[in-house]
């Protein structure tokens, strides 16, 4: 009781819950669009689980905190780099991204995707696992960051379970979004092949700084909103 009196928590707890929140924008996404490959009666379905086992993902992280510390230690050595299990990580985790969202753009060019049926790849229980593999690449790092912002478990499992509601609450209007404009869908596709291609360069020691990433996609989310208005005042 005596930590919900202590403001120096509440700034902690509101700090961690925006961090997860922004980080998790790209697992999000990418619920979205594997939760669109699901009949429809099964999509709200597959977003509560597919968020709940992130979660549990993360608090999972949080309490193994000094088995996750052993990843960054050496594994081996290839010429120039130093090769931990956080980065074998970060490399799987990048080229799953960056091999299927252009696979995704092809689907969509050649017409695949309308008349994809449910299988063993666009499974609910693949589908919900996918979730949780990406999320758990997302969040390696948040975990050590969450550790340096706050010296309470309970304020950082706190922070995970709110910024988990707030994504649960925005997760059907995004998918919701992204479904209806095929154009967004393109470009959140894209989004996922940057996003694939800096953990992959962070694997290898080469970091692109995630706010060029975050101001390469807001600027075209920008200039993709102003096409939608064009087309809707066209229509009309």
């Amino acid at each position: 009781m005596e930590l919900l009196h202590d403001p120096q928590v509440w700034l902690s707890f509101l700090t961690l819950t925006a961090l997860e929140i922004v980080l998790g924008i790209d697992n999000v996404i990418f619920l979205s669009l594997l939760v669109n490959r699901l009949p429809a009666a099964q999509r709200r379905s597959a977003r509560f689980l597919g968020l709940g086992f992130a979660m549990l993902t993360r608090i999972a992280l949080l309490f193994s905190i000094t088995w996750v510390a052993t990843l960054r230690a050496t594994l081996f050595t290839v010429p120039g780099n130093d090769i931990s299990g956080r980065d074998l990580i970060l490399f799987g985790g990048g080229l799953l991204l960056m091999v299927k969202s252009p696979m995704e753009i092809r689907d969509m060019l050649s017409g695949k995707e309308a008349r994809r049926k449910p299988g063993a790849l666009n499974g609910f229980w693949l589908i919900i696992l996918q979730i949780g593999v990406i999320d758990l690449v997302f969040s390696l790092d948040s975990v050590f960051t969450a550790v340096g912002l706050s010296k309470h478990i309970e304020v950082m499992v706190a922070a995970i379970v709110a910024s988990v509601i707030v994504m649960m609450m925005v997760s059907a209007a995004v998918s919701g979004f992204i479904d209806r404009y095929p154009t967004i869908k393109v470009l959140a596709l894209a989004s996922l092949v940057l996003v694939g291609a800096a953990l992959i360069a962070e694997s290898l020691d080469l970091e692109i700084p995630n706010g060029y990433l975050y101001f390469a996609m807001a600027f075209a989310a920008a200039v993709e909103w102003i096409n939608i208005r064009l087309r809707q005042r066209n229509k009309s």
